[in-house]
C-alpha cells in the first residue's frame, strides 16, 4: 500500500469537486490519497477496508511488540498456569 506521489497526492478542491472519483480511486488503488492544501498535506483518504485491515494489522504487531517485551522482562507462565488462566483443562 505504497503512496505513489505522482498519482495519489491531489489538492483538497478536487475533493470538493468530485468526492465520488477521490473515494473510488482509494478503493481501487488500495492506496491511500494525500490531501494537499496549500500544497501541505492535511489528510488522508482511505478505503474503510484498507484501514480496517490495516488497523486491525497494528493491534496485532502491538500485542506481538507486547509479548516479546514481556518475555524479555520474564513475565512469563508456564504452559500449565496458561492452561488454568484460560479455563482449558
Amino acid at each position: 500500500m505504497q503512496t505513489k506521489f505522482s498519482e495519489d497526492v491531489i489538492p483538497l478542491s478536487d475533493l470538493k469537486v468530485n468526492p465520488g472519483k477521490v473515494v473510488g480511486r482509494a478503493n481501487e488503488t488500495h492506496r491511500p490519497i494525500l490531501l494537499t492544501s496549500r500544497g501541505r498535506g492535511v489528510a488522508v483518504v482511505q478505503g474503510l477496508d484498507d484501514y480496517e485491515k490495516m488497523a486491525e494489522e497494528l493491534l496485532f504487531v502491538k500485542a506481538v511488540a507486547k509479548g516479546l517485551a514481556d518475555i524479555r522482562e520474564g513475565d512469563t507462565v508456564t504452559l500449565d498456569e496458561a492452561k488454568k488462566i484460560l479455563g482449558v483443562v
